[in-house]
């Protein structure tokens, strides 16, 4: 609902031509959020005006609180990242706090208490988000004998390149970097006098070698990152533990900024823009003063009395009108949400509508397939939903005949007045805002054609019906004189044409009244037949769902049974769990097909859901098929011919898979490289023994494994989902995961 809401909003932002603007004004926020702002919009805007009156620096870009929320309700871990965006939106309400600014502003940041506990997280993050190691006597030891590691791999490279018996076996004097290791570029025989390893040759046969000195002080500082890693990890529960202690702390600023980033994007986009800050009244009544649509370069403002019910635009063509009926339905829509635009705001007036809706765009295309002035009939019928509405309708007369639109829109128009909908029409329908002038709640107006230069002049004249200037638009855009002079001859002779037109047109009428009553009958015919299928089709799907359920309820069941299976302390306790899930199965009722179709090796077969080709056959029951990348042995009775398969290049593996695949796999003193290796292995082995739930064990330690392991998780396609063990299966020091 909330999606469909969202459409339909950007829809109107581009009809109405405000999508540059939106999204000018969507980059002032500091996090993504809705344009409109929930609660009381009187009180909002005291706040944005408050906060208009002050000079203030923009907030850090933050994202969103809510996955951080999430994994503190769980006692979920964090990482730096995530606590640092909580420490700047404190640091941030600090700032505020400090300036001790009066009025509403200045009371609503005196609310605004650090909770006690957090001072204890914040002080370790600097201005930038970086860890502060200095208050960390190991940490800081860490990091300062890493610095010592370097500058003596610095020191021992340079006396190497200054070394009098390497001097003949250096290619130049440079450091290299080859897969990130630092290296020298020597000639052949360099081992007499340089021990290292080769990393890789260079195009002209010259060896890339790393010294022997430089690897060990790397792998030395590989140690002590281990190390700190292992003390930021500590740091980060602890972090998170205090985080998850002041949630309704941290639910509050979050609360409390997004708030304060509606209003301070509203405030910064108009000081950047020059524009002004309106919020629509509680009232139906639209003035505009000196208003400029943000979509136009160099427009004329626009100034309109729009204070009843209708606003008829006439004119001439090319003249501005369907911009001014954009500007009225812009200006009120960017009130509705306070968004800043260009205005005198001290005149202008803009009412409050539960809706902005329009009808402007041509409905005809290739692909609904249906005429111009059908479409605009069904968006007609939507606007009769709504009540309090502003309607903006643009060439209502499009797509039929100009008389009897006149009579029909005349209703139309009547029956929204009464539904309280208030009304922007432009037209060249003289009939129907003749038809229409008498009323009171009607305001005419007209574009103006200046006659003497033979120009439109874009400025309106209220309380008149304009003419269209369809004959000086034609000779203005390059139609010849004499089609133009011809054109108006022919304008002046057509009334006793008319006639014969309309008497005719009244004798189609006739007709078609009476195809229409044998196809109402027919239609009513159909319809009673609709509602016996319907009926019929009601019972069938009841029945469907009663089945369903019945088998979701013993499948369920079964799963459960074979997920106590899966946690089972040893094989048998396996067995005896898995024969019991089987046991709350529902019947297996399909009944044994026989197939007395003869394969051979080389035929294409469809195996279950999918297509493959026939490797080889054993006794005519046994045959070895290669579907998906992947060879399968199974009964030929389980196999189906089919059609010859269009072959996508793969790459064939072959993996040797033990007959026995365990539920668990232990990764404890394994190398991240080693790990993802047996894990994948691992992973494999349980899809082909049909499991659809394992547990990986990795251990804390200094959380590379973890790390590692998380990411291979993250990337493997076939792993939908995993997440830490509960606390008697490893906790943290384990993943669940589904495959």
């Amino acid at each position: 609902m909330a999606t469909d809401k969202t459409s339909k909003i950007e829809l109107l932002i581009n009809q109405l031509d405000l999508s540059e603007h939106i999204e000018q004004f969507k980059s002032f926020f500091s996090r993504q959020s809705s344009l409109y702002i929930e609660g009381d919009q009187e009180l909002h805007f005291r706040y944005i005006k408050a906060l208009d009156q002050i000079e203030f620096k923009a907030p850090p870009k933050v994202i969103d609180f809510h996955n951080i929320k999430g994994h503190l309700k769980k006692r979920g871990v964090l990482n730096f990242e995530q606590i640092f965006e909580i420490v700047k939106v404190v640091r941030y309400f600090r700032y505020f706090k400090n300036r001790e600014i009066e009025g509403i502003i200045g009371a609503w940041m005196s609310k605004f208490e650090v909770h006690e506990k957090f001072h204890d997280v914040e002080k370790y993050f600097t201005n930038d988000g970086k860890f502060e190691e200095n208050l960390d006597q190991t940490l800081f030891g860490l990091s300062a004998r890493i610095k010592e590691h370097k500058n003596n791999m610095n020191s021992s490279i340079k006396r190497m390149m200054s070394s009098s018996k390497l001097a003949g076996y250096l290619v130049d004097t440079q450091i290299h970097y080859v897969n990130d290791q630092e290296c020298l570029l020597v000639r052949g025989g360099f081992n007499h006098v340089l021990k290292g390893a080769v990393i890789g040759r260079s195009s002209s046969g010259f060896f890339y070698v790393s010294p022997d000195s430089i690897l060990k002080a790397k792998e030395q500082i590989r140690y002590i990152e281990q190390e700190r890693e292992a003390i930021f990890y500590t740091y980060v529960k602890e972090f998170s533990s205090v985080l998850s202690e002041i949630q309704p702390f941290i639910a509050y600023i979050d609360k409390e900024f997004t708030k304060f980033d509606n209003y301070q994007a509203r405030v910064l986009f108009a000081k950047s823009k020059n524009l002004q800050l309106i919020k629509s009244k509680n009232d139906s009544k639209i003035i505009l003063n000196n208003f400029t649509h943000p979509a136009l370069h160099k427009p004329k403002p626009v100034n309109v009395d729009f204070s009843k019910n209708i606003l008829m635009v006439t004119g001439v063509n090319a003249g501005g009108k369907t911009m001014l009926l954009k500007s009225i339905l812009a200006a009120a829509f960017m009130a509705k949400y306070i968004i800043p635009m260009s205005l005198n705001e001290n005149k202008s007036h803009i009412g409050s509508f539960k809706a902005v809706l329009s009808i402007i765009d041509d409905p005809q295309n290739v692909k609904n397939d249906i005429s111009t002035f059908a479409g605009r009939m069904q968006e007609f019928s939507k606007i009769f939903e709504f009540k309090s509405a502003l309607v903006g309708i643009d060439e209502i007369e499009l797509g039929t005949d100009s008389d009897e639109a006149a009579a029909l829109f005349k209703v139309i128009l009547d029956d929204l007045i009464k539904r309280g909908q208030k009304v922007v029409v432009t037209t060249h329908h003289k009939r129907l805002a003749a038809l229409m002038a008498d009323r009171d709640d009607v305001e005419l107006m007209a574009a103006i054609y200046d006659e003497e230069l033979r120009v439109p002049t874009y400025e309106f004249m209220q309380g008149i019906i304009g003419k269209s200037y369809a004959f000086e638009t034609a000779s203005r855009y390059g139609i010849s004189n004499s089609i133009v002079k011809e054109a108006k001859n022919v304008y002046g002779d057509n009334s006793e044409k008319l006639s014969l037109l309309i008497e005719r047109g009244s004798q189609l009428e006739r007709e078609l009244k009476q195809k229409n009553k044998k196809v109402d009958d027919r239609l009513e015919e159909l319809r009673l037949k609709e509602l016996d299928l319907k009926e019929q089709k009601e019972t069938l799907f009841k029945e469907l769902d009663a089945k369903k359920n019945e088998l979701k309820s013993s499948y369920a069941l079964a799963i459960n049974e074979a997920k106590t299976a899966a946690k089972a302390g040893d094989t048998k306790a396996i067995h005896r769990a898995m024969s019991k899930a089987n046991l709350k199965l529902p019947p297996d009722k399909k009944e044994t097909i026989l197939h007395n179709h003869e394969f051979k090796v080389g035929d294409f077969i469809k195996y279950r859901t999918n297509k493959g080709s026939i490797i080889s056959i054993k006794d005519k029951k046994e045959a070895l098929i290669e579907v998906g990348g992947m060879r399968l042995r199974v009964k030929t009775k389980d196999l189906k011919p089919t059609k010859n398969i269009h072959h996508k290049p793969q790459t064939y593996i072959k993996v040797d898979v033990e007959k026995k695949a365990g539920l668990k796999c232990d990764l404890h003193g394994m190398r991240a490289v080693e790990a993802e290796e047996v894990l994948d292995k691992f992973i494999s082995d349980a899809l082909v023994s049909g499991w659809d739930e394992v547990i990986v064990y990795h251990g804390i330690g200094t959380g590379k494994l973890s790390y590692a392991v998380k990411n291979f998780l993250i990337a493997h396609p076939r792993v939908k989902s995993f997440d830490d063990a509960p606390q008697h299966l490893g906790g943290f020091g384990a993943k669940i995961i589904t495959l």
